[in-house]
Protein backbone atom coordinates (compact mmCIF):
# COMPACT_ATOMS: atom_id res chain seq x y z
CA UNK A 1 0.00 0.00 0.00
CA UNK A 2 1.20 3.53 -0.88
CA UNK A 3 2.24 5.83 1.75
CA UNK A 4 -0.43 9.04 2.55
CA UNK A 5 2.52 11.02 1.22
CA UNK A 6 2.92 8.75 -2.11
CA UNK A 7 -1.41 8.95 -2.51
CA UNK A 8 -1.53 12.50 -2.67
CA UNK A 9 1.51 12.66 -4.93
CA UNK A 10 4.06 13.99 -2.82
CA UNK A 11 7.82 12.62 -3.24
CA UNK A 12 10.35 11.99 -0.31
CA UNK A 13 12.35 15.35 -1.75
CA UNK A 14 9.14 17.64 -1.31
CA UNK A 15 8.32 16.48 1.84
CA UNK A 16 11.89 17.73 2.51
CA UNK A 17 11.28 20.50 0.84
CA UNK A 18 8.21 21.24 2.26
CA UNK A 19 9.49 20.87 6.02
CA UNK A 20 12.24 22.76 5.32
CA UNK A 21 10.05 25.37 4.22
CA UNK A 22 8.86 25.55 8.04
CA UNK A 23 9.81 28.63 10.61
CA UNK A 24 9.10 27.00 13.33
CA UNK A 25 10.79 22.88 13.64
CA UNK A 26 10.24 20.72 16.46
CA UNK A 27 14.27 19.76 16.70
CA UNK A 28 12.86 16.42 18.38
CA UNK A 29 10.61 15.34 15.24
CA UNK A 30 13.40 15.87 12.95
CA UNK A 31 16.17 14.59 14.80
CA UNK A 32 15.51 11.51 16.58
CA UNK A 33 13.23 10.91 19.28
CA UNK A 34 15.13 8.12 21.50
CA UNK A 35 12.04 6.94 23.94
CA UNK A 36 13.30 5.86 27.49
CA UNK A 37 12.50 2.76 29.13
CA UNK A 38 9.79 4.31 31.04
CA UNK A 39 7.72 6.47 27.67
CA UNK A 40 7.67 5.08 24.30
CA UNK A 41 7.29 7.87 21.45
CA UNK A 42 4.97 7.68 18.68
CA UNK A 43 5.20 9.93 15.77
CA UNK A 44 4.01 10.50 12.88
CA UNK A 45 4.75 12.85 9.21
CA UNK A 46 2.50 13.33 6.50
CA UNK A 47 1.54 16.06 4.28
CA UNK A 48 -1.89 18.13 4.87
CA UNK A 49 -3.05 22.05 4.03
CA UNK A 50 -0.21 21.89 1.69
CA UNK A 51 2.39 21.60 4.06
CA UNK A 52 3.91 19.14 6.09
CA UNK A 53 2.17 18.13 9.67
CA UNK A 54 4.42 16.60 12.54
CA UNK A 55 3.27 14.59 15.61
CA UNK A 56 5.02 13.21 18.66
CA UNK A 57 3.09 11.63 21.09
CA UNK A 58 4.72 10.60 24.40
CA UNK A 59 2.94 7.52 26.67
CA UNK A 60 3.31 4.05 28.58
CA UNK A 61 1.38 2.42 26.00
CA UNK A 62 2.78 2.92 21.89
CA UNK A 63 -0.57 1.31 20.60
CA UNK A 64 -3.09 4.00 22.01
CA UNK A 65 -0.96 6.70 21.64
CA UNK A 66 -1.01 5.90 17.74
CA UNK A 67 -4.54 5.73 18.17
CA UNK A 68 -4.32 8.98 19.24
CA UNK A 69 -2.13 9.90 16.32
CA UNK A 70 -4.98 8.56 14.22
CA UNK A 71 -8.21 10.39 16.00
CA UNK A 72 -6.38 13.58 16.44
CA UNK A 73 -5.03 13.21 12.39
CA UNK A 74 -8.92 12.76 11.08
CA UNK A 75 -9.75 15.95 13.33
CA UNK A 76 -7.92 17.77 11.40
CA UNK A 77 -8.46 16.45 7.69
CA UNK A 78 -11.63 16.93 8.00
CA UNK A 79 -11.48 20.73 9.52
CA UNK A 80 -8.91 21.19 6.58
CA UNK A 81 -11.03 20.40 3.96
CA UNK A 82 -13.96 22.33 5.40
CA UNK A 83 -11.68 25.83 5.71
CA UNK A 84 -9.61 25.15 2.31
CA UNK A 85 -10.14 27.45 -0.55
CA UNK A 86 -8.74 24.76 -2.89
CA UNK A 87 -11.80 22.85 -2.98
CA UNK A 88 -14.73 23.87 -4.60
CA UNK A 89 -17.65 22.34 -2.73
CA UNK A 90 -16.14 23.50 0.95
CA UNK A 91 -18.06 25.59 2.88
CA UNK A 92 -16.01 28.77 2.21
CA UNK A 93 -15.63 28.29 -1.48
CA UNK A 94 -19.20 28.01 -1.35
CA UNK A 95 -18.92 31.33 0.61
CA UNK A 96 -16.83 32.53 -1.73
CA UNK A 97 -19.16 31.96 -4.70
CA UNK A 98 -22.15 33.54 -3.53
CA UNK A 99 -21.50 35.59 -0.88
CA UNK A 100 -23.43 34.18 1.84
CA UNK A 101 -23.60 31.09 3.73
CA UNK A 102 -26.25 29.78 6.36
CA UNK A 103 -25.76 27.02 8.80
CA UNK A 104 -22.47 27.76 8.35
CA UNK A 105 -20.45 24.54 10.35
CA UNK A 106 -19.39 26.37 13.92
CA UNK A 107 -15.94 25.34 13.66
CA UNK A 108 -16.17 28.09 10.88
CA UNK A 109 -17.87 30.56 12.21
CA UNK A 110 -15.33 30.39 15.23
CA UNK A 111 -12.52 31.06 12.85
CA UNK A 112 -14.46 33.72 11.59
CA UNK A 113 -14.61 35.73 14.26
CA UNK A 114 -11.48 35.45 15.43
CA UNK A 115 -10.59 36.94 12.10
CA UNK A 116 -12.71 39.74 12.47
CA UNK A 117 -11.09 39.75 16.11
CA UNK A 118 -7.71 39.68 14.89
CA UNK A 119 -8.89 42.51 12.00
CA UNK A 120 -9.77 45.07 15.05
CA UNK A 121 -6.73 44.24 17.41
CA UNK A 122 -4.39 44.85 14.61
CA UNK A 123 -5.74 48.20 13.26
CA UNK A 124 -6.26 45.44 9.55
CA UNK A 125 -2.58 44.28 9.52
CA UNK A 126 -4.64 40.79 9.57
CA UNK A 127 -7.30 40.75 6.98
CA UNK A 128 -8.88 37.91 4.83
CA UNK A 129 -10.32 39.28 2.54
CA UNK A 130 -6.59 39.61 0.65
CA UNK A 131 -7.98 36.19 -1.19
CA UNK A 132 -7.63 37.71 -4.45
CA UNK A 133 -4.65 39.85 -3.99
CA UNK A 134 -2.57 36.46 -3.28
CA UNK A 135 -4.48 35.08 -6.47
CA UNK A 136 -2.93 38.11 -8.26
CA UNK A 137 1.03 37.73 -7.45
CA UNK A 138 0.35 33.94 -7.85
CA UNK A 139 0.38 34.03 -11.61
CA UNK A 140 4.02 36.47 -11.22
CA UNK A 141 5.50 32.78 -11.36
CA UNK A 142 4.25 31.80 -14.54
CA UNK A 143 4.79 35.29 -16.29
CA UNK A 144 7.71 36.88 -14.29
CA UNK A 145 6.02 40.40 -14.22
CA UNK A 146 4.54 42.03 -11.49
CA UNK A 147 0.94 43.15 -11.52
CA UNK A 148 -0.45 46.26 -12.62
CA UNK A 149 -0.92 48.97 -10.01
CA UNK A 150 -4.10 49.75 -11.41
CA UNK A 151 -5.19 45.87 -11.12
CA UNK A 152 -4.16 46.14 -7.29
CA UNK A 153 -6.01 49.48 -7.10
CA UNK A 154 -9.12 47.92 -8.46
CA UNK A 155 -8.97 44.76 -6.33
CA UNK A 156 -8.22 46.66 -3.30
CA UNK A 157 -11.67 48.51 -2.99
CA UNK A 158 -13.27 44.79 -1.82
CA UNK A 159 -10.07 44.22 0.59
CA UNK A 160 -11.45 45.11 4.09
CA UNK A 161 -12.02 43.01 6.76
CA UNK A 162 -14.78 45.00 8.00
CA UNK A 163 -16.75 43.64 4.49
CA UNK A 164 -17.61 40.04 6.75
CA UNK A 165 -20.68 40.04 8.74
CA UNK A 166 -21.21 37.36 11.24
CA UNK A 167 -24.71 36.61 12.25
CA UNK A 168 -25.56 33.77 14.28
CA UNK A 169 -24.90 30.82 11.87
CA UNK A 170 -24.67 32.92 8.91
CA UNK A 171 -21.63 34.34 7.20
CA UNK A 172 -21.53 36.77 4.79
CA UNK A 173 -19.89 39.49 2.74
CA UNK A 174 -21.46 42.58 2.66
CA UNK A 175 -19.82 44.28 -0.52
CA UNK A 176 -20.11 42.06 -4.27
CA UNK A 177 -16.75 40.75 -4.95
CA UNK A 178 -15.04 40.31 -1.70
CA UNK A 179 -13.68 36.78 -1.18
CA UNK A 180 -11.85 35.94 1.34
CA UNK A 181 -8.98 33.06 2.75
CA UNK A 182 -8.71 31.69 6.32
CA UNK A 183 -5.24 30.38 6.05
CA UNK A 184 -3.46 32.69 8.27
CA UNK A 185 -5.51 31.33 11.35
CA UNK A 186 -7.04 28.40 10.53
CA UNK A 187 -3.82 26.53 10.22
CA UNK A 188 -3.12 27.00 13.93
CA UNK A 189 -7.08 26.73 14.72
CA UNK A 190 -6.86 23.33 13.04
CA UNK A 191 -3.68 22.26 15.13
CA UNK A 192 -5.56 23.72 18.31
CA UNK A 193 -8.16 20.97 17.70
CA UNK A 194 -6.03 18.33 16.87
CA UNK A 195 -3.89 19.01 20.54
CA UNK A 196 -7.81 19.28 22.05
CA UNK A 197 -8.57 15.42 20.37
CA UNK A 198 -5.19 13.88 22.12
CA UNK A 199 -5.77 15.45 25.61
CA UNK A 200 -9.29 14.37 25.44
CA UNK A 201 -7.73 11.19 25.08
CA UNK A 202 -5.69 11.71 27.80
CA UNK A 203 -2.58 11.87 26.19
CA UNK A 204 -0.52 14.83 27.97
CA UNK A 205 2.73 14.69 26.40
CA UNK A 206 2.35 15.77 22.99
CA UNK A 207 4.03 17.93 20.17
CA UNK A 208 1.43 18.92 16.95
CA UNK A 209 3.05 20.85 13.85
CA UNK A 210 1.96 22.35 10.82
CA UNK A 211 3.97 24.39 8.91
CA UNK A 212 5.64 26.28 11.20
CA UNK A 213 2.41 26.53 13.61
CA UNK A 214 2.65 24.34 16.61
CA UNK A 215 1.56 23.23 20.05
CA UNK A 216 3.95 21.45 22.29
CA UNK A 217 1.95 19.98 25.57
CA UNK A 218 3.80 18.20 28.79
CA UNK A 219 7.06 16.58 28.10
CA UNK A 220 9.66 15.13 26.09
CA UNK A 221 9.82 11.15 26.69
CA UNK A 222 12.64 12.02 29.00
CA UNK A 223 10.67 14.67 31.03
CA UNK A 224 12.30 17.73 29.59
CA UNK A 225 9.95 20.66 27.88
CA UNK A 226 9.90 20.14 23.97
CA UNK A 227 13.37 22.14 22.61
CA UNK A 228 11.70 23.97 19.62
CA UNK A 229 14.00 25.42 16.93
CA UNK A 230 13.58 28.78 15.38
CA UNK A 231 15.26 29.05 11.75
CA UNK A 232 17.07 31.57 10.37
CA UNK A 233 15.02 33.22 7.36
CA UNK A 234 17.88 33.44 4.63
CA UNK A 235 19.50 29.91 5.83
CA UNK A 236 18.69 26.96 4.99
CA UNK A 237 20.63 24.87 8.15
CA UNK A 238 18.45 23.78 10.27
CA UNK A 239 21.31 22.54 12.78
CA UNK A 240 21.83 26.43 13.11
CA UNK A 241 18.90 27.78 14.56
CA UNK A 242 17.42 29.58 17.28
CA UNK A 243 16.14 27.47 19.98
CA UNK A 244 13.96 27.73 22.96
CA UNK A 245 12.51 25.11 25.67
CA UNK A 246 8.18 25.10 25.73
CA UNK A 247 5.30 23.33 27.17
CA UNK A 248 2.40 24.43 27.22
CA UNK A 249 2.39 26.92 24.85
CA UNK A 250 1.57 27.63 21.47
CA UNK A 251 3.92 29.28 18.65
CA UNK A 252 3.78 30.11 15.16
CA UNK A 253 6.43 31.47 12.48
CA UNK A 254 5.97 33.48 9.49
CA UNK A 255 7.83 34.32 6.40
CA UNK A 256 9.14 35.36 3.27
CA UNK A 257 10.99 32.32 2.49
CA UNK A 258 8.14 29.99 2.88
CA UNK A 259 6.22 30.66 -0.60
CA UNK A 260 7.98 33.67 -2.58
CA UNK A 261 7.01 34.69 -5.47
CA UNK A 262 10.01 36.33 -6.63
CA UNK A 263 13.54 35.12 -6.00
CA UNK A 264 14.25 38.19 -4.07
CA UNK A 265 11.76 37.26 -1.62
CA UNK A 266 10.53 40.92 -2.04
CA UNK A 267 6.81 38.94 -3.05
CA UNK A 268 5.56 36.28 -1.39
CA UNK A 269 2.20 35.29 -0.21
CA UNK A 270 1.98 37.53 2.87
CA UNK A 271 0.13 40.92 1.60
CA UNK A 272 -0.44 44.73 3.14
CA UNK A 273 -3.83 44.42 2.97
CA UNK A 274 -3.40 48.77 3.11
CA UNK A 275 -0.90 48.52 0.29
CA UNK A 276 -1.44 45.40 -2.00
CA UNK A 277 1.91 44.17 -2.10
CA UNK A 278 3.76 42.29 0.19
CA UNK A 279 5.67 43.63 3.42
CA UNK A 280 8.94 45.08 3.00
CA UNK A 281 10.75 44.92 6.57
CA UNK A 282 10.04 41.87 8.15
CA UNK A 283 11.67 38.48 7.23
CA UNK A 284 10.27 36.40 9.95
CA UNK A 285 7.85 36.68 12.72
CA UNK A 286 7.54 34.39 15.31
CA UNK A 287 4.40 34.65 17.81
CA UNK A 288 3.85 32.46 21.61
CA UNK A 289 0.19 32.58 22.52
CA UNK A 290 -1.87 30.42 24.62
CA UNK A 291 -3.62 29.00 21.53
CA UNK A 292 -1.80 28.72 17.78
CA UNK A 293 -4.68 29.88 16.21
CA UNK A 294 -3.86 33.48 18.21
CA UNK A 295 -0.04 32.67 17.35
CA UNK A 296 -0.82 31.96 13.37
CA UNK A 297 -2.74 35.03 13.29
CA UNK A 298 -0.43 37.68 14.99
CA UNK A 299 2.87 35.72 13.33
CA UNK A 300 1.38 37.11 10.04
CA UNK A 301 0.20 40.42 11.21
CA UNK A 302 3.80 40.66 12.42
CA UNK A 303 4.74 40.46 9.23
CA UNK A 304 2.50 43.46 8.23
CA UNK A 305 3.03 45.73 10.80
CA UNK A 306 6.74 47.31 11.55
CA UNK A 307 8.78 44.79 13.97
CA UNK A 308 8.87 48.25 16.56
CA UNK A 309 4.37 48.03 16.65
CA UNK A 310 4.72 44.21 16.15
CA UNK A 311 6.43 44.39 19.82
CA UNK A 312 4.54 46.98 21.59
CA UNK A 313 1.44 45.25 20.61
CA UNK A 314 2.35 42.03 21.75
CA UNK A 315 3.31 43.43 25.21
CA UNK A 316 -0.04 44.67 25.39
CA UNK A 317 -1.07 40.79 24.85
CA UNK A 318 -1.55 38.78 28.33
CA UNK A 319 0.51 35.22 27.35
CA UNK A 320 2.02 36.38 24.36
CA UNK A 321 5.58 37.10 23.34
CA UNK A 322 7.27 37.67 19.93
CA UNK A 323 10.46 37.37 18.05
CA UNK A 324 11.25 39.25 14.69
CA UNK A 325 13.95 39.40 12.01
CA UNK A 326 14.25 42.14 9.50
CA UNK A 327 15.37 41.85 6.31
CA UNK A 328 18.81 42.69 7.23
CA UNK A 329 18.72 40.56 9.93
CA UNK A 330 18.42 42.38 12.53
CA UNK A 331 16.38 41.28 15.61
CA UNK A 332 13.17 42.51 17.65
CA UNK A 333 12.00 40.34 20.76
CA UNK A 334 9.65 40.94 23.72
CA UNK A 335 10.89 40.87 27.20
CA UNK A 336 9.61 37.75 27.71
CA UNK A 337 10.26 35.44 24.60
CA UNK A 338 13.48 33.41 25.95
CA UNK A 339 12.44 33.21 29.43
Amino acid sequence: MNSPAARQGFSRRRLLQLAAAGGVVGILGYFGLRPSHRLSAARHTQPMMGTIVNLVVCGEDEDFSRAGITACIERMEGLSQMMSTYIPDSPISELNRYGSLENAPQELIDVFKLALELGTLTSGAFDPTVLPLVGLFKEVRETGKLPDQQKIKEILQVVDYRHIVVEDRTVKYSRPGVTATLDAVAKGYIVDEGIKVLLGMGLTDAFVEAGGDLMAVGHRYDGKPWKIGIRNPRSDDLKKMTTIEMSDRAIATSGDYMQYFTEDKKNHHIIDPRTGFSPVRTASSSVIAPSVAWADGLATAGMVLDPDETIALLETLPDCEGYLIDKELNRYQTKGFFS
